[in-house]
Formats: structure tokens, sequence, C-alpha cells
């Protein structure tokens, strides 16, 4: 009797697929471009506008690649063999749930960007999204109760996580 082993493998890899020529990425600051002037409907309801939320972005995205560690984050524009762009388009709070009163118990916190990769040397963009966005919940009774700003927070380190896997990851 003859036994065999096979291995296989699901061809996960840590590194990037990027090209090898990109090594640094400039993070350019984002523009907040939400509309502060936009007519409330029941379409859009829960619009929100926060002064230094394109910072609050600006700051994940360069920490989320800090963190990654496959691009180099350069302060230098000169110095970028990549450049990430972007502006915030939305900020939004949804319900979700509601208790016996129809109080709101729960939110959708939502972060929105529009965001393009550019690869510095080959003059070309690598990927764009014109609504790319980061998520969260906030619940506003019980023990897993936060704040807006904890859940910003969370919906913005979700979108920066979400920028960084689509940049490295090229697919």
């Amino acid at each position: 009797m003859v036994y065999g082993l096979f291995l296989s493998s699901c061809g996960y890899t840590t590194k990037t697929l990027l090209p090898p020529h990109i090594k640094t990425v400039y993070v350019e600051n984002f523009k907040n471009s939400i509309d502060i002037a936009r007519e409330i409907s029941n379409k859009n309801p829960y619009q929100l506008y926060t002064p230094g939320l394109e910072n609050e972005v600006t700051r994940a995205v360069s920490d989320r690649f800090i963190l990654d560690g496959n691009l180099k984050v350069v302060k230098d524009y000169a110095l970028a063999d990549s450049v990430l762009t972007g502006e915030v388009i939305e900020y939004v709070k949804e319900p979700l749930r509601y208790n016996e009163s129809q109080d709101v118990v729960e939110f959708r916190v939502r972060v929105a960007v529009s965001v393009k990769f550019l690869d510095k040397r080959e003059e070309k963009i690598i990927w764009e999204a014109n609504h790319f966005s980061g998520e969260s919940s906030q619940r506003t009774e019980g023990t897993l109760k936060k704040s807006e700003e904890t859940a910003r927070a969370e919906a913005i380190n979700d979108l920066a996580r979400r920028i960084i896997e689509k940049t490295i990851e090229v697919w």
C-alpha cells in the first residue's frame, strides 16, 4: 500500500503585491468635503459635519501604514514612491435598532471618503474609489453603551484598515 501526503496552501501572504519599486508612501492631508449646507431629507436625515474629521482620517491612515509595515510613510512628497490622496465626503449616523418606546438604542456610524493611490514613477493611478467607507456601531444604553466620539474613532480606524488592505493587496 502506498500512502501519500498532500499539502496545499491557500496562497495567503503578508507581503505586498505592489510593484517592487514602491517602497514609500506620502499620505496627503485629507480634505473635508462634507457639504454642511446640504438640505436634510428623509433619505439623508443624519448627515453630520465634524470640524477636524479630515485630520483624524489622515492620522489614522498614516498610523495604519506604519502598523502594517509594508510601505514606509514619508513626510516629504519628493521622497515618496507613491501618494495616497483623499477627501472625506460623508459622516453619517443612522438608526439601527429601537426599543419598545421607539427610542434609538443603536446607531451605525459611517465615515466615507473618495480616495486615490498613485504610483509617482509610472505616473498612474494604481487604484481609486469614489465612496470607500468604514463603520462602527454606537449603542446608547446598556453595558455596550459608547459615545459617538468612540464610535467615530472606531469607524475611522475601520476605514484606515480597509484603505491599507486595498493598497497593499491591490486586488
